[in-house]
């Protein structure tokens, strides 16, 4: 490795916009490898900025440290990622995403009907859930779980 792909943890925070106590967080839970030098300071490769970049981005599109964990595992150590492994990646997420916005949705299209006939009780319901049909199904909010009303 080239003298200048090794960073501190200062200069990474520095360039990141991170917390030092964050990039250490950022190590206990796996998403960070970095090496130690003869007096046991952390060493960082330059490619560690976009992993955090990229820890950042997904935090705020709603992921979990464990999902971004599994993501990054599949990520070479030793190299900066190139345009296969990012679209790789991308390609994880996007299904994810995809999946929440289909979720987003279906609330969206329940909750206008809800303030539409003002009950708000979806287990009273006589539009979306006479009876408490939806109850036989199981627990939980089942038409905002992907169960379709019965007509």
């Amino acid at each position: 490795m080239h003298a200048n792909d090794i960073l501190s943890i200062g200069q990474l925070a520095a360039r990141t916009g991170l917390a030092v106590s964050a990039i250490r967080f950022y190590e206990t839970k796996g998403l960070l490898s970095p090496s130690r030098n003869a007096g046991g300071q952390r060493r960082f490769r330059r490619s560690d900025i976009r992993r955090l970049s990229f820890v950042r981005i997904a935090q705020q599109l709603g992921f979990s440290i464990p999902q971004i964990s599994a993501l990054l595992s599949g990520l070479p150590q030793g190299r900066t990622p190139n345009k296969a492994d990012w679209t790789r990646l991308g390609a994880a997420f996007r299904s994810d995403l995809d999946a929440r916005i289909d979720s987003l949705t279906r609330l969206r299209e329940n909750l206008d009907g809800c303030i539409g006939c003002g009950c708000l009780s979806m287990d009273r319901c006589a539009l979306y859930n006479p009876n408490d049909r939806a109850a036989a199904r199981g627990t939980g909010p089942r038409y905002l779980m992907g169960d379709s009303p019965e007509v």
